[in-house]
């Protein structure tokens, strides 16, 4: 999946009045209402929370409230207020946000944006307003590869996913013949360029289509596929299109082994295509989701998880948990500005709930793990990471 950049900062000290300017400090503020200076850092979230890709986004953004709840209740006198911007996963719709973000909400810091084509469309405003931004889901590898200094992601890209599910098919099905499939959303392509790279690398003859996200008649792909008669079906996309795409494929008659990335994992995939037709599919993802027994740590955040939203941690909400206590480490050492929190991101290093967070000097993770997901029963289990899941 995808994000992008961030800009402005605020300098604030406690007890100090602060006048806010674009062009001098973002993102805090005083409130003497709750008696006593209390000084509010404004971090935003951006990402589809009410589009049709919304349940990969809605867990992180509950994952990020909850640490910053757990802030707030033990430091009454630096407030950080989320403030979050539904772009519905739509660059176009990103792009004006990130701008009321920036120079009216006057955020310091960016969880997001979610996806890859909003990452890829903010980025540079976010860069031009030092506004550093970290994304919970975004994973083109091609965000890490545009000079931003303010830009960072807790996932691991497409270039590790990718290949990660390659070859854990090419481990389990011994394919011969593969075919690859996207629509032309930016994740979708480069998750699927990934996989196609991986399949030829390994020796396993490819084809290859694409068609309109939008589309709701695959008819066309699904005779290409029956016609190639493939090993494997490979899709790089979220689990709005993939759900139509499997139900078009089990319906055209197609059986071969259906596998995806983390854009299509949610029980909607199941739901969309029905759980006789989803039956067997495999999803990759570079996230660890606590299906299941969970302990240490993860069975912690999972219980508080529960308490606070009422539901079980799904996709991505351990990362948009770190992403936000990232920020949070920053608050604590002193650092309310933009460019502090930006400086004080290259150093950090803690364990967080969904792997250690470190950063490297070009915003990607240090930590690039792929996990490995099966559909049985109609419901999604965790089989464990790339190098060591077995199909059932």
């Amino acid at each position: 999946m995808s994000p992008k950049i961030a800009r402005f900062g605020g300098v604030v000290a406690a007890g100090l009045a602060v006048t806010l300017t674009l062009a001098g400090c973002a993102g805090s503020s005083k409130d003497n209402s709750a008696g006593g200076d209390v000084t509010e850092i404004k971090i935003g979230f951006m990402g589809d929370l009410t589009g049709e890709n919304s349940a990969i986004v809605i867990p992180p953004r509950d994952g990020a409230k909850m640490a910053i709840k757990e802030y707030n209740d033990k430091n009454p006198k630096v407030k950080i207020t989320l403030v979050e911007y539904d772009s519905q996963g739509k660059p176009d719709q990103a792009t004006p946000l990130v701008q009321k973000a920036i120079s009216t909400d006057k955020i310091a810091a960016l969880i997001g944006p979610a996806f890859s084509g909003e990452s890829k469309a903010v980025g540079a405003i976010l860069e031009q307003g030092k506004i550093p931004s970290i994304s919970a889901s975004a994973t083109n590898p091609g965000l890490a590869k545009n000079g931003w200094t303010y830009w960072h992601r807790v996932v691991a890209n497409d270039d590790d996913q990718g290949p990660g599910i390659a070859d854990f098919l090419v481990k389990a099905k011994s394919p011969k013949k593969a075919f690859v499939l996207s629509d032309d959303q930016e994740y979708s392509v480069g998750l699927a360029d990934a996989m196609e790279k991986e399949f030829k690398a390994k020796g396993v003859t490819v084809q290859r289509d694409k068609f309109s996200k939008d589309a709701s008649d695959y008819s066309s792909t699904v005779s290409k596929v029956k016609a190639a008669n493939p090993d494997v079906i490979a899709f790089g996309g979220y689990y709005a299109q993939g759900g139509r795409l499997l139900k078009q494929l089990r319906d055209g008659g197609v059986t071969a082994t259906f596998a995806t990335g983390d854009g299509s994992l949610d029980a909607q995939l199941v739901s969309g295509a029905g759980a006789k037709a989803a039956e067997g599919a495999v999803i990759g993802c570079p996230c660890k989701i606590p299906f299941g027994e969970a302990e240490g740590a993860l069975k912690t955040f999972k219980d508080n998880f529960k308490t606070a939203t009422g539901n079980d941690p799904a996709i991505y909400a351990t990362e948009g948990y770190d992403a936000a206590t990232a920020f949070i480490k920053a608050v604590e050492a002193g650092n309310t500005t933009g460019e502090k929190i930006n400086e004080f991101l290259k150093t950090v290093s803690f364990d967080g709930i969904s792997k250690p967070i470190k950063f490297k000097a070009n915003g990607e993770p240090e930590a690039n793990e792929i996990f490995v997901y099966e559909v049985k029963n109609g419901a999604i289990a965790l089989l464990g990471s790339a190098d060591e899941a077995k199909l059932s």
